[in-house]
């Protein structure tokens, strides 16, 4: 039998498209109220600090997926440096999977909600449930279908969505009723009222929206030269996304009252840009939230899918997760659409998001963690990687301070979640160890 080489189907752009359709989805139309709410016109700097501490989480992820280049990704990175720890290895990989299954609830949920939103339907909780768990069944067909179809879909999808939302962010700060010098002595007064406590708590929360740069190393397996795409495509990512978040939060804060920021929360773009030029500036906030969305499902989609069946491989989840047809893991990829359809019709999406935020805070110290202990085989910078542990610990106390102050029952059901994943973590650990023992 001749076996033929494995194709690399995924180059640079492919990843960065990836990387960005992971974080540039729901996030920021979520955010940004949050944000405004709690330090005014000041939201522009924390999401800045809120991309640097996802840069320092990125570091250790760049290091780790260079050295080992495993798909398994956080799993595989923490299981590989930790052998001896089987049940903080199974603990892992099921928070992490779940973080991913909730941010995919969300992403399609938000979907749903702008697609319908300037329709009779627009407060139908049953239609837009239906619409969020038929795009997750839209976009599992086309991850099944094809790798390379799912990454030329995800660039157009991607990259337009950069332009759609350029050409938002532009429109806004041009028609806005706010000139810079006014935004700047806002600013400043928004620094008086503020303090650097509130302006870390924001930075924490904003996280979540650059989330998914990740998923980058969960295709190390079919991307070409990943010494050098794996580095490039998430520092690219993660620098646009800044960008991209920096100059729409003030185009927002240029054209939209803060209090109907506050009001509106994620949908304060699509009615900032009807109020600057009309109905054609809601149907492009509409489109450029439905691609963002669109290209955010199937980047978490493919990347999650390939850590779950390696995660199942070990025998952390049920073994069936890991079959593949033609390198594609089908049957995790149906399960991860499978639960986050399930989240989308029990509801209580705002829980899931807080715990997706506070999963991949923890996991990502983990893996700085993880990379300082292996720091000479990864040829890592002491400083820097003290640095993110420094400030991704600090990032997970701020947000869990603003749980406690602010929402302390959903700080309690994260909690009880937390426990019931280190339940089921707990028993298929112990069924490892006894295969390992048999064997």
């Amino acid at each position: 039998m001749i076996h033929r080489k494995r194709n690399k189907n995924l180059g640079l752009a492919e990843l960065v498209a990836i990387a960005l359709g992971g974080m540039v989805g729901g996030g920021i139309f979520t955010v940004l109220g949050i944000a405004v709410s709690i330090v005014g016109n000041l939201a522009p700097v924390a999401i800045i600090i809120g991309g640097c501490i996802a840069a320092l989480a990125a570091y250790s992820y760049v290091k780790l997926g260079l050295y080992y280049k495993d798909e398994g990704a956080t799993y595989s990175f923490f299981k590989r440096t930790y052998p001896a720890s089987k049940f903080s290895a199974s603990v892992v990989g099921w928070f992490v999977i779940f973080g991913y299954i909730s941010t995919l609830a969300l992403y399609a949920y938000t979907f749903a909600s702008y697609a319908i939103s300037s329709t009779d339907f627009a407060n139908d909780i049953w239609i837009r449930k239906s619409i969020a768990i038929a795009v997750i069944g839209l976009f599992t067909l086309i991850n099944i279908w094809s790798v390379n179809g799912m990454g030329k879909i995800e660039d157009a999808m991607v990259y337009t969505k950069l332009i759609l939302l350029t050409i938002i962010s532009v429109v806004l700060i041009q028609h806005g009723t706010t000139d810079f010098g006014t935004f700047v002595d806002n600013m400043v007064v928004d620094a008086e009222k503020s303090n650097i406590f509130s302006i870390l708590i924001v930075a924490s929360l904003t996280f979540v929206a650059y989330e998914g740069f990740q998923l980058v190393i969960n295709a190390v397996n079919e991307m070409k030269n990943p010494d050098k795409n794996i580095p490039r495509a998430i520092y690219t990512a993660i620098t646009l996304a800044i960008i991209i978040y920096v100059v729409l939060s003030m185009g927002a804060l240029f054209a939209i009252p803060t209090e109907e920021i506050i009001k509106n929360k994620e949908f304060a773009l699509a009615a900032g840009a009807g109020n600057a030029i009309g109905s054609l500036g809601t149907n492009i906030v509409i489109l450029g939230a439905i691609l963002a969305t669109s290209s955010a499902i199937s980047g978490t989609v493919f990347g999650s899918s390939r850590q779950m069946a390696v995660i199942a491989k070990d025998g952390y989840f049920p073994h069936w997760l890991s079959i593949r047809k033609k390198n594609t893991p089908k049957n995790a990829i149906i399960t991860m659409a499978a639960m986050s359809s399930i989240l989308i019709l029990l509801g209580g999406l705002e829980l899931i998001l807080e715990f997706g935020s506070i999963t991949f805070l923890f996991v990502s110290l983990l893996m700085a963690i993880a990379n300082y202990k292996i720091r000479d085989k990864t040829n890592s910078s002491k400083f820097i990687t003290i640095l993110s542990i420094i400030g991704l610990a600090v990032g997970g106390l701020m947000i869990l301070y603003y749980e406690f102050k602010n929402e302390w029952k959903q700080m309690l059901a994260i909690i009880i979640l937390y426990l019931v994943l280190a339940i089921f973590a707990w028993i298929y650990s112990e069924k490892v160890k006894k295969t390992t023992l048999c064997n």
